[in-house]
């Protein structure tokens, strides 16, 4: 039979061990940098589309970017500085291009499509890329738009913004 002296004295004895892994823990969820995903999203007065190649007439020079989970987060970034990611880093979207819903107003009407962007060029504000369509069509012109660049992390969703691809690398680090 268990006396309330010996249950006093195991529980005395395990008490430090109880801290020291709860510290291990707290310590390991430091060291860890919380993760955010991203959306960017791009705007422009009209768009030309021609032989797989898509220029953003009148880009807004700020490339807006916003995370939902695990918090809202919400910046810009200037729309040069967004160009390299296709062949800065290790997974660069030169490696792995990103899907876009690129949503347009043609004659009045709001339209969109999916398509998967490559190889940006920046010129005055002009924005071109060269796109392989997913979804949708484009037409050659088109007034007012907006580009949705897929999410840039996001591993636990089995399918990404547009409805093709998931990334899994250029995240903020936020502690």
């Amino acid at each position: 039979m268990t006396t309330r002296r010996e249950l006093l004295t195991a529980a005395a004895l395990l008490a430090p061990l109880s801290l020291t892994f709860k510290t291990a823990r707290a310590a390991a969820e430091q060291k860890s940098p919380k993760m955010a995903d991203f959306l960017f999203v791009q705007n422009a007065r009209g768009i030309a589309y021609a032989e797989g190649k898509l220029t953003l007439n009148g880009i807004n020079p700020v490339t807006v970017m916003f995370s939902d989970r695990p918090e809202r987060i919400a910046g810009h970034m200037p729309t040069a500085r967004f160009v390299p990611f296709w062949s800065e880093g290790k997974d660069s979207f030169l490696k792995d291009p990103p899907n876009a819903t690129l949503s347009f107003l043609e004659d009045e009407t709001l339209a969109d499509a999916v398509v998967e962007l490559q190889d940006p060029v920046l010129s005055g504000e002009d924005l071109s890329y060269r796109v392989k369509v997913l979804e949708g069509a484009i037409p050659a012109q088109a007034g007012l738009a907006s580009l949705f660049i897929d999410i840039i992390g996001m591993p636990l969703t089995p399918l990404s913004f547009a409805g093709v691809r998931r990334r899994a690398w250029r995240r903020a680090v936020w502690r």
